[in-house]
């Protein structure tokens, strides 16, 4: 598939940008068995569902991982599933994970300070970026909200989208979707360009509404003397990477600021993928080094 041959040439580049060049990813994707839509694939171990069409090609929680580490980047080991475009020139992906925390209570919706959680990012960002400095990385900024913290009562969706913006004035966005389920929530994350993002949201809101809790993991079926979760919607939004910056040590926080690092390289991938393209040996020359895609 050309999506996920693109997708091995930019993780290679990623790999040699970030010092991991004795990695190979082509070597072992073959481990990764992506499944091409249209297909229902499953994310976690019966706690829910996603109906996938033609348009992506999707890899379960282990696969991720995988890619996650060729990306330079500690997983999670919440990872439960990752999509990429079946389609050329489009550099972007969805990784899903799931946080078994407890139920998150809504009440507290009507009390989210945008302001207040940008001003922690930010401040979390800026330090970040001390480390990332020493280690050769270009400094991230939070310029603003791309699309304000926004919790939808009857979906359980809560989303916020950020801006961020490197030295050279090159701006990405980390578009983030929580679902909240009974026993927890998934977070659905897209990195893309900004630029690509006005074309992306409607596709993403499309990927997220064909996302299904299977029966009993639903938000609406809660139940008194089920797990609580500990923090509201606020506290949700404001735990992400910039927050964590704070409150953590840096070499903790960088386990969890791999979104951040991925999305500062992605943009980097569109200037030079027509350069790439122009490297490697013609797409129609390149042998197929991933398993065929299975149904699960």
């Amino acid at each position: 598939m050309k999506a996920i041959r693109r997708l091995q040439i930019n993780v290679a580049v990623l790999a040699l940008m970030a010092g991991l060049a004795g990695i190979s990813f082509a070597q072992e994707e073959s481990e990764i068995k992506w499944v091409e839509g249209p297909v229902v694939v499953d994310l976690g171990e019966n706690l829910a569902q996603l109906d996938m069409s033609d348009a992506y090609v999707f890899a379960d929680g282990d696969d991720t991982r995988v890619v996650m580490e060729y990306l330079g980047n500690p997983p999670s080991n919440a990872e439960v599933g990752m999509i990429i475009p079946n389609r050329e020139d489009e550099n972007w992906f969805i990784v899903f994970e799931y946080s078994d925390i407890g139920y998150v209570s809504d009440a507290d919706s009507d009390e989210i300070d945008a302001a207040a959680i940008l001003e922690s990012y930010r401040k979390g960002t800026e330090e970040g970026n001390k480390e990332r400095v020493k280690m050769g990385a270009t400094p991230i900024h939070v310029t603003g909200w791309y699309e304000e913290p926004f919790y939808n009562t009857e979906t359980n969706n809560l989303t916020w989208a950020m801006m961020l913006e490197d030295d050279e004035k090159m701006q990405t966005v980390n578009y983030n979707i929580r679902i909240l389920g009974r026993g927890g929530y998934m977070s659905a994350v897209l990195v893309a360009d900004a630029e690509q993002l006005t074309v992306l949201k409607p596709e993403l809101v499309g990927i997220v509404s064909s996302f299904s809790y299977k029966q009993g993991s639903r938000y609406a079926e809660f139940i008194q003397g089920d797990k609580l979760a500990k923090i509201g919607l606020a506290a949700l939004i404001a735990g992400g990477a910039g927050a964590a910056a704070v409150k953590l040590g840096l070499f903790q926080v960088l386990a969890k600021f791999w979104k951040a690092i991925v999305v500062g390289f992605l943009a980097f991938f569109g200037a030079i993928w027509k350069f790439l393209k122009g490297i490697f040996v013609r797409e129609e020359k390149l042998p197929m080094s991933h398993q065929p895609p299975q149904q699960r």
